[in-house]
């Protein structure tokens, strides 16, 4: 179990940087652009690992999953937010997305597992988003920013989806590593990205023309490598060694990398309010991991 949890967090810290990463380049990047970037990136570290290890490549059931599953937890999901974050800021989205461990607890709850063992976990992580949403936040003045919430629960509701169908298949093909596993739903998240960008994406002009390039790029790159390939091996481990009812917890730790990541970029501490969220948040993860032993 502590190889799990070690995991999901550390794919939960990996995660966070997508929430403030979409507010360090400049506004002329469009949002096709920025999921673009990381995917490609994602694509390319995964399709390099594969030649240079001459691992196996996905049959045609294979390719199948992976490609509907990317589309679930990666292209569809950082779309939708990062158009949220756009319109609503970074802090009230990743609130959003911090409801995905409730969600994920209560629709992967393993069988001999009472319901009265989880409440704890599930009582303690909804205080702490209360509380968060309660508190005065960047962004929630915005003309567009009940848009903004609207396109957070999309990718909630994609990156749910993600989660549960992932950990099953995962499960029911034990044959297939994390890193492998990894790698095939880097080629199809890269192949749909690369798309995605040739239909919507900005004039290769346009680009070019954009004076934060460089940073564009590392950006790019590190979410690419770290918060997708990367944290996809480490979420694969934990999925595979933990009940999805606790990894559902463990994604709490992506929110709370994002709001403190958020507070870093912003140059402020967070409120008494919002210190007491994450303290919330963290005894949810506790008692979640209590409940499983």
């Amino acid at each position: 179990m502590f190889s799990g949890v070690l995991a999901g967090l550390l794919a939960g810290a990996l995660w966070g940087l997508v929430f403030v990463s979409p507010r360090m380049v400049d506004a002329g990047y469009s949002s096709v652009d920025l999921a673009a970037g990381r995917f490609v990136s994602y694509g390319v570290v995964s399709l390099a690992v594969v030649l240079l290890t001459r691992r196996r490549l996905p049959n045609a059931s294979q390719a199948l999953a992976a490609a509907g599953l990317s589309l679930l937890g990666f292209t569809g999901y950082y779309l939708l937010l990062v158009f949220a974050i756009r319109d609503a800021g970074t802090e009230v989205p990743s609130l959003v997305i911090g409801t995905i461990p409730i969600w994920v607890m209560l629709l992967g709850k393993p069988g001999h597992l009472r319901w009265s063992a989880l409440l704890p976990g599930v009582v303690l992580t909804a205080a702490g988003l209360a509380l968060m949403m309660g508190a005065p936040s960047a962004g929630t003045g915005g003309p567009h920013f009940w848009r903004g919430v609207a396109l957070a629960v999309g990718s909630l509701a994609c990156w749910t989806a993600f989660a549960l169908l992932n950990a099953a298949w995962l499960k029911r093909n034990p044959g297939v590593d994390a890193t492998e596993w990894a790698n095939w739903l880097g080629l199809a998240t890269g192949a749909g990205a690369l798309l995605l960008w040739m239909v919507a994406g900005s004039d290769p002009t346009a680009l070019r023309a954009q004076e934060d390039g460089v940073r564009f790029a590392v950006l790019a790159i590190a979410t690419g490598v770290g918060s997708a390939w990367l944290a996809t091996i480490l979420w694969n481990v934990a999925s595979r060694r933990l009940p999805a009812s606790l990894c559902g917890q463990l994604i709490v730790s992506e929110t709370l990398f994002a709001l403190a990541y958020s507070f870093a970029w912003d140059g402020r501490w967070p409120t008494v309010a919002q210190g007491a969220a994450v303290v919330l948040f963290t005894l949810g993860i506790l008692a979640s991991i209590k409940a499983h032993r």
